[in-house]
């Protein structure tokens, strides 16, 4: 489902972009709401371009897994990432998190703890 609004968003700002466009080559009094339309549009396509899912790894976003429930990694982590203080609770397990880095790419790994 979050795919499907990811879609919907992306469609509706690329047909406000164009109507932007349109109303803008159009001329007249028309332009001001052409300039409006378009940096709405070009607002909705930049934040479904970068927007990310939460606690997610690289390895993850780059296959475009679906997003699982809260508590991390389940796996073991590779030797590069190193323990780091920063610790939290997972809004969605309510588990406390422990974050790992990877201090040369500056990749962050999220584990369960506990």
């Amino acid at each position: 489902m979050y795919g499907t609004i990811r879609i919907i968003v992306a469609v509706a700002a690329t047909l406000i972009f164009l109507a932007g466009v349109v109303a803008i080559l159009a001329g007249g009094p028309a332009i001001f709401g052409g300039v409006q339309a378009l940096i709405i549009g070009a607002v909705g396509i930049l934040a479904v371009t970068l927007e990310r899912g939460r606690y997610r790894s690289e390895h993850a976003e780059r296959a475009s897994a679906p997003a699982g429930p809260g508590g991390g990694e389940d796996r073991p982590l590779e030797a590069r990432f190193q323990r780091t203080e920063e610790a939290f609770i997972d809004p969605t397990s309510g588990r406390p998190m422990r974050v790992f880095l990877d201090p040369q790419t500056g990749e962050r790994r999220y584990q369960a703890e506990g």
